[in-house]
């Protein structure tokens, strides 16, 4: 299970059973399943697309790009809140033994998401991260910012979640709610603005902190989801060389990569 949609709709709009980002132990399989596709008692986690399986995207591992259109499970497919849920053998993501089924439901989705985000970014040991927003991606994006080795900056409007981001490996954290965040960004980059800046609040206001906190030649990435947001292109992007890059959730390798990386750097998401 996970947190989901309450209620969709699938493609005959008929109702859906929600829970888009389950963890499960395989206990049937069909005929045409081989035993290296998914094995009875096999610990998995779900990547909750599937699209055509022959287009661009989908031999890339990115099904919910699918030029045909994506099924997301929990929302246009029956999803995991249920006791048993039945999957394209071809979405089966093994979760590794160390992972509990708590941590991997968030890989497969809001942390996993942040992982890509970073990745994507080239976020590397010893840069400055801005991450605006904190909720459960923006967490996750603070826990794997600070194991990679980054400096991480957390930005929210709510004290309580500045609070756990501190405890989760942030350096410094900056309550835009009552200061200003661009300003405290580059007072503690000595006047010259980060170098990678996340916004993962969905807000306009935060994606524009996120570009206007990062100095020349860094790069911002938008992963929250929704609304617009108004920049002035040749002060904020043009003139700073900035790189912005948008990031939707992330591959079926991506997610197995999320995991082992959790896994092998022992990162508790629980």
């Amino acid at each position: 299970g996970g947190a989901a949609a309450s209620l969709g709709l699938g493609g005959k709009g008929t109702p859906v059973i929600a829970g888009h980002e389950p963890c499960g132990v395989v206990v049937a399989k069909g005929s045409g399943v081989a035993d290296r596709q998914a094995q009875v008692g096999q610990r998995v986690m779900n990547f909750h697309y599937n699209g055509c399986g022959v287009c661009h995207h989908c031999r890339q591992g990115w099904s919910q790009m699918c030029a045909e259109g994506a099924t997301v499970y929990g929302f246009t497919g029956h999803g995991g809140h249920a006791p048993y849920m039945r999957v394209p053998a071809n979405t089966l993501v093994s979760l590794p033994e160390p992972l509990s089924f708590v941590e991997g439901a968030a890989i497969s989705c809001g942390a996993g998401t942040a992982y890509n985000a970073l990745r994507r970014m080239g976020v590397r040991g010893g840069a400055t991260l801005a991450v605006v927003g904190q909720g459960p991606v923006g967490l996750a994006a603070t826990i794997f910012g600070a194991a990679m080795g980054a400096l991480v900056f957390a930005v929210d409007i709510a004290p309580e979640r500045l609070a756990l981001a501190r405890q989760l490996g942030a350096e410094e954290t900056i309550h835009s709610a009552t200061e200003d965040p661009v300003a405290r960004l580059k007072e503690l980059t000595h006047g010259l603005g980060v170098e990678f800046a996340l916004d993962a609040s969905g807000a306009p206001a935060g994606r524009v902190a996120a570009v206007r906190a990062c100095r020349a030649w860094a790069t911002a990435c938008f992963v929250g989801e929704g609304k617009d947001v108004t920049l002035d292109v040749s002060r904020d992007i043009l003139r700073k060389q900035l790189t912005i890059i948008g990031s939707w959730t992330f591959s079926i390798t991506g997610q197995a990569e999320a995991a082992r990386y959790v896994a092998d750097n022992g990162i508790s998401l629980e």
